[in-house]
């Protein structure tokens, strides 16, 4: 799983999703945008490119802390994977 954030320092996260999806080898990696940003366009974009999951990142670190251990719980242990394709070869 990656926990991508929209608002990094040189690169728009939205990008890094789209390249995400682009490659063959990642295109079924679950994708989690942890951002701080209250923009709904966000949300609207996040879903349109491609991520499973949008979640506002919480201000107080332990918050922050938890919320990361309970997406991770959630896509590593509950949730039901892809099936991977077979060679058809």
């Amino acid at each position: 799983v990656v926990l991508l954030d929209l608002k990094l320092p040189k690169l728009n996260g939205l990008e890094v999703l789209r390249c995400i999806r682009a490659d063959d080898r990642a295109k079924l990696v679950p994708v989690v945008v942890l951002t701080a940003s209250r923009e709904e366009e966000g949300v609207i974009e996040s879903r349109h490119f491609g991520a499973n999951a949008y979640v506002r990142k919480p201000v107080d670190f332990q918050e922050f802390v938890e919320c990361a251990k309970a997406i991770g719980l959630f896509w590593l242990r509950m949730n039901e994977p892809a099936p991977r394709r077979r060679d058809t070869s």
